[in-house]
């Protein structure tokens, strides 16, 4: 691995500091022209004294370190005398000089508002003093102060912008691009706006070496590269999350006000609204925050945006809200068990022990997209099967035909995105048309666009492929019993929504005959039914929230729950609509379950 630079500091931060040009060369190097004084502000000395009261001073000598990449958790760092010069390493190149913070400046990411771990070194340049504000205390600023609070949020996310752009500051990925688990990680950082670096071996010699170098082969490929410059080999999800910081430490002993399993639209409203009326969140993700929202190319009738949004920005923005306001947000961190017997409840972590403790729990766990039962689906996903289409996606289907299965919304906004950038997009369907699935501004979007074929009556029934990934797709047309093969690479399946609830039968949940949450009336109206059948009638039962299930201090929103309308508007609604009853029934507890 190469080494970062030691005390004296690199000469040429000095020349930057010297020239006075580190602002320019900033902005240059991350092409954000008109943007560089949003991204690196210098802060008026009243702006600074709101500040002091939220940090504590510290002395650095020149050239020693003062942010390490991966290890120091900081919040902000305002440079109060001298300067900080940033570096930032890709594991093959030698460390990279990218901005040098001067007096007034701040040193940070978004990444900090949460005490994650920074994606770069930074040493003092000269005799060095910097306030150091905290991750809770930067949180407590934000609020305190909204118009500074504004300008340094804005600033956060615009740097993660530009790393996003520039492919830099993150995790290298070594790897082949055609290889399914180097495809998981780019769309596991991806859909996290997490900034990251794929290198091919085949590609660049520094990297084949590197590989040859660990004896690397086989199984122990994709390598991943640590901002702390730790190489894991073929890493786990759950391994990259605690090298980013994005999977924290979790106490067990803790007892949050409110656990959300789920960090949809829906969870992440509860998130926001929750935290920002002081009660302590949790929100455990098992892959990305967003859902299946959060894939979405453009969302044209969420309300506020005439223009549309793109699934990952309103995500993104929610995202960010959620940490400002203190919520702790664990990625990826799947729920495995819910535990209702015991109290406080519990939520044991899949794949472990580690049970999680809270006084309520929301379960916006969502609904994923349905397999076909298609006898090799598993051995082509991630190679040429796919549940999402990303920007990662759209690139790999450049200039060919593509087949996507679908009928609903996401779908028809999948179809949309990709036939900017495929040749022709076969859109299946079972049914005769798409009017009782799709919004009505979809249609007449899909049905302008004419790069994009409507089959109805239509489903896949076979795949075929080789050691490279898919190949060929064979489509039955139900109405014509007719078959025909389609020679694509990739296929896009949106059909379908199945609730993920499996996880929840320890505790008794109730559910309907499809495996969705019931919640409020349904449950009382279902159980009444139940004990009439049993000559039980009427039921001795307790009221309960609109938005509670069968089990006190358990809540559930979003498209996991029965009947809910299946939209963002709607799923964000239950969302904050439920902190209210969450507030009912916390004071509603005995004064011994309330500390």
């Amino acid at each position: 691995m190469t080494s970062f630079p030691s005390a004296p500091i690199a000469a040429e931060a000095h020349d930057a500091l010297a020239a006075n040009d580190a602002m320019d060369s900033a902005a240059s190097a991350l092409d954000l022209d008109k943007r560089g004084h949003q991204i690196y502000p210098t802060l008026s000395d009243a702006d600074i004294d709101q500040m002091r009261s939220f940090g504590h001073a510290c002395s650095y000598r020149d050239g020693a370190p003062v942010i390490e990449a991966g290890t120091t958790c900081y919040g902000l760092m305002l440079v109060l005398a001298g300067a900080i010069a940033m570096y930032r390493s890709n594991g093959l190149d030698e460390p990279s000089l990218f901005v040098t913070y001067r007096a007034g400046q701040f040193a940070g990411e978004v990444a900090q508002l949460s005490g994650r771990p920074p994606l770069a070194n930074g040493y003092a340049v000269g005799a060095t003093d910097v306030l150091v504000v905290p991750p809770e205390s930067l949180r407590a600023l934000l609020v305190a102060h909204a118009d500074l609070g504004e300008r340094i949020v804005r600033a956060l996310i615009l740097r993660r912008v530009g790393l996003i752009e520039q492919n830099a500051g993150g995790p290298t990925i070594i790897g082949a691009r055609s290889q399914g688990r180097v495809h998981a990680l780019q769309s596991f950082l991806a859909a996290n706006g997490h900034p990251y670096r794929l290198v091919d071996p085949a590609d660049d010699a520094r990297a084949a070496d590197l590989i040859a170098r660990l004896q690397a082969s086989g199984d122990d490929l994709p390598l991943v590269v640590c901002p702390d410059g730790a190489i894991e080999k073929n890493p786990a999800m759950v391994d990259i999350g605690r090298c980013l910081g994005m999977l924290p430490a979790l106490d067990e002993h803790k007892v949050w006000d409110v656990i959300v399993v789920g960090a949809g639209p829906a969870g992440l409203a509860t998130a926001v609204y929750a935290a920002s009326e002081g009660l302590s969140v949790l929100v455990l993700e098992t892959r990305a925050y967003g859902g299946q929202a959060g894939a979405s190319a453009r969302i044209e009738n969420y309300l506020g945006f005439p223009t549309g949004v793109s699934g990952g920005a309103l995500a993104g923005r929610a995202y960010v809200q959620a940490q400002k306001f203190g919520v702790e947000i664990a990625i990826p961190a799947a729920a495995g068990r819910l535990v209702c017997d015991t109290w406080p409840l519990q939520v044991e972590l899949c794949g472990s022990a580690q049970r999680l403790r809270a006084r309520t729990v929301v379960l916006s766990c969502g609904a994923r997209y349905r397999r076909p039962s298609l006898a090799n689906l598993r051995q082509f996903e991630g190679r040429g099967v796919y549940y999402w289409a990303s920007p990662i996606e759209a690139r790999l289907c450049r200039a060919q035909e593509v087949v996507l299965v679908g009928g609903g919304n996401s779908a028809g906004q999948a179809a949309v995105f990709l036939s900017a950038h495929a040749a022709r997009v076969h859109l299946l369907i079972r049914r005769d048309s798409l009017a009782d699935t799709m919004s009505r501004y979809l249609i007449e979007r899909i049905e302008a666009t004419p790069n994009i074929a409507l089959h109805t009556h239509s489903e896949i029934v076979a795949l075929e492929g080789d050691d490279d990934g898919l190949t060929q797709v064979r489509v039955r047309n139900a109405r014509t019993d007719t078959e025909q093969d389609y020679d694509v690479r990739r296929v896009f399946l949106f059909i379908g929504a199945e609730p993920n609830t499996g996880w929840l039968g320890d505790c008794g949940v109730d559910v309907d005959q499809h495996g969705f949450i019931r919640t409020g009336f349904d449950v009382t109206r279902a159980q009444c039914r139940a004990n009439f059948e049993h000559g039980v009638y009427p039921p001795d039962l307790p009221t309960r929230a609109a938005l509670e299930t069968s089990v006190p201090g358990v809540f559930a929103i979003g498209d996991v729950r029965a009947a809910s309308t299946k939209r963002v508007a709607a799923a964000v609604g239950e969302g904050a609509g439920v902190v209210a009853q969450i507030h009912q029934f916390l004071a509603n507890l005995p004064a011994d379950r309330r500390a």
